[in-house]
């Protein structure tokens, strides 16, 4: 290949890395068996901290997730991609909003930190073989608006407006399963 050749191919894959962590947080977000599936090769390792585990027991700890964490919402900032061949370190910066019902109502939380992602491409795919999370920050931002007032003084014009990580409009507009 030439250096043109060997460029594009370079971008292509950084790409299709991207997409890949894209298509996880959502599927995280969803609690989207199928997504989520789509994105970590079958023997992989996931570690955060508070679980690790094989992607069977990954999956499990995931879909349909805790009760308690009624909404999330993961929000990427770049990645850092060191391509190899058909693997790849790629450390992406994430913000992790989550609504937890801890007993007294609502609290509305978010996590700072870094993926570290081992991926690997096999048969033209790329896909997370190893993820471990490192944490920045946290903090808990105390109760968590009441949907049923709308939002800045102003109601919705429909139930579908607040999210949910189950059952929202987002599933409807994309169809479910997608």
């Amino acid at each position: 290949m030439d250096a043109t050749a060997d460029d594009l191919r370079a971008m292509l894959d950084r790409d299709r890395i991207r997409d890949c962590l894209v298509r996880l947080a959502r599927g995280e977000d969803r609690r989207d068996a199928v997504t989520i599936s789509a994105s970590l090769w079958p023997d992989s390792i996931t570690d955060y901290g508070v679980f690790k585990g094989s992607f069977d027991a990954y999956l499990a700890w995931v879909v349909p997730g805790a009760d308690a964490i009624t909404n999330t919402q993961h929000v990427l900032g770049q990645s850092f991609i060191d391509l190899d061949g058909d693997s790849a370190k790629v450390e992406t910066q994430v913000i992790s909003y989550h609504r937890v019902d801890m007993g007294e109502g609502e609290r509305d939380t978010c996590i700072g930190g870094r993926y570290l992602d081992r991926m690997e491409k096999r048969d033209g795919v790329w896909r997370i073989a190893e993820r471990m999370m490192l944490y920045d920050w946290f903090q808990d931002w105390g109760a968590a608006i009441d949907w049923s007032h709308g939002v800045m003084g102003m109601g919705f014009s429909g139930p579908h407006f607040s999210g949910r990580s189950v059952g929202d409009h987002s599933e409807t507009f994309f169809g479910k399963g997608r």
